[in-house]
């Protein structure tokens, strides 16, 4: 071997052990020429607008999400966890101190609570007991199915959340969970934020809506999930219509 091609492997040798340094806190800059994308889905390298739309997109095509966190709509917060696919979907909604579940098979909607939810703000008693720990059936007909069913559909929920306002700008990478993500903002954060997964395919991981309107995670993306009637021994038919409560 010749005395150049030694004396460049050991100056690259040199700059590599400088480098490490720098990277350990020594202050010093200029070495890394590593590209920040590199094994990443490429998304970095996108405008923030079609980061969204590739968001979106993959969201919407996706067979099943969970979705949990906090929404603001309507003057009351609910507290979501949620699991969702194209037919339906099962879960948990808190929201004035109370508690209860949900499940959409289809086009049937059953609401599972305790008695202190059915005979909140002077409801029936008699009837909460009755009510107290079953899917009861909620009719189409009735206020609550279409108030909560909302909370059950995958592509309602979804359309209806993955929304910034005012211009979209990116803001960085960032981390949700392990998992790198770059985030994008709506009129610098004041119109919400979402950080989309810049490993594997690009889906939302994390939402800030705008105005402080909650914070809403994403996982489980395409990990399907058991969706099933309940059984009939834990099924109440109310009727037309539930008791108000």
């Amino acid at each position: 071997m010749s005395v150049t091609p030694r004396r460049r492997i050991r100056r690259a040798a040199l700059l590599g052990a400088v480098c490490a340094l720098a990277v350990t806190g020594a202050g010093l800059t200029g070495c890394s020429s590593e590209d920040p994308d590199a094994g990443t889905n490429g998304l970095g390298k996108l405008s923030a607008d079609k980061i969204q739309a590739k968001a979106g997109t993959a969201a919407q095509a996706a067979r099943t999400v969970r979705l949990h966190g906090s929404v603001e709509a309507a003057g009351s917060t609910y507290t979501l966890d949620m699991r969702l696919k194209a037919d339906g979907g099962t879960g948990s909604v808190a929201a004035e101190g109370t508690t209860f579940g949900l499940l959409r098979v289809g086009e049937q909607l059953f609401l599972k609570a305790d008695a202190g939810f059915w005979s909140h703000d002077g409801g029936d008693v008699k009837a909460a007991d009755k009510l107290a720990g079953k899917y009861v059936k909620v009719p189409q007909s009735d206020p609550v199915y279409k108030k909560f069913s909302g909370f059950t559909d995958k592509d309602v929920l979804l359309g209806g959340l993955l929304t910034l306002h005012g211009t979209v700008k990116t803001d960085g990478r960032h981390e949700q969970a392990g998992v790198r993500t770059i985030r994008i903002t709506g009129d610098d954060g004041a119109g919400g934020s979402l950080d989309v997964s810049l490993e594997g395919t690009p889906y939302p991981l994390r939402l800030v809506r705008a105005g402080s309107a909650g914070t809403i995670g994403f996982s489980d993306w395409n990990k399907d999930f058991a969706l099933e009637q309940p059984a009939k021994d834990d099924t109440l038919d109310y009727g037309k219509q539930l008791p108000s409560s």
